[in-house]
């Protein structure tokens, strides 16, 4: 387990304190309508941060073409439908381009600096001229408005417990997930950004914000710099 991150609760737990059979329990929201908007139809998307695959099996049934990478084998091994690479996101280099790079789950706001840029550059290498980077940024009140919880309309009731400072900026964010059967706890490093950190660390890595995509500007639309 890495540092600062930790999981509970039945199943797989991932080094960054996932758990493999919670994720394949979560329902898929709005994410995909979001990105069918922001793309063009049949597109090759580079998905960064995979997990199970509940975003990749949305958008194969769309007809997008998607390779998956994510770290845990297995949380690739529930995949379907899509190509899958094993990897942590900084380190990637396929020596390929595609269409769209997409680097969800607030994953931008990882605590350790070097990994955020390592992410972010491994989208700039990896999209194609003319294509673009989505991006799934934290709420601007992710941090401040706690503790919350939402009851989904599928039977579980996920909370965001706490966010605590560590220092350098990082706060331990603790959250709960409570099924009627289980229950799992996830525990990890958050690195808050404000729109201006944000869009400063697009640049060191040459991209640059091309639009907002949702009223919250929780969705991010990103391209190369010299785009």
């Amino acid at each position: 387990m890495r540092e600062g991150y930790e999981g509970t609760g039945p199943g797989a737990i991932t080094p960054d304190g996932c758990a493999v059979e919670l994720y394949s329990r979560l329902p898929v929201r709005d994410e995909p309508d979001v990105i069918v908007a922001a793309v063009p139809a049949g597109a090759h998307i580079l998905e960064l941060g995979s997990g199970v695959g509940r975003v990749t099996h949305a958008l194969v049934e769309r007809g997008f073409t998607v390779t998956a990478v994510d770290e845990s084998a297995e949380m690739l091994d529930r995949i379907h439908g899509a190509r899958t690479i094993r990897s942590p996101i900084e380190d990637l280099d396929l020596g390929e381009t595609f269409d769209v790079v997409m680097l969800a789950s607030f994953l931008v706001h990882a605590g350790d600096v070097e990994v955020r840029r390592g992410m972010l550059r491994a989208c700039a290498r990896h999209v194609t001229e003319g294509g673009c980077v989505l991006i799934q940024r934290e709420g601007e009140d992710y941090h401040t408005d706690l503790p919350r919880e939402r009851v989904d309309p599928t039977g579980y009731t996920s909370r965001i417990v706490s966010a605590e400072p560590v220092g350098d900026g990082v706060n331990s964010v603790r959250a709960e997930y409570v099924f009627p059967d289980a229950v799992w706890t996830q525990t990890f490093r958050s690195r808050p950004l404000t729109r201006e950190q944000f869009e400063d660390a697009l640049g060191e890595a040459g991209l640059r914000v091309e639009s907002y995509l949702t009223e919250d500007r929780v969705w991010v639309r990103a391209v190369p710099a010299e785009a």
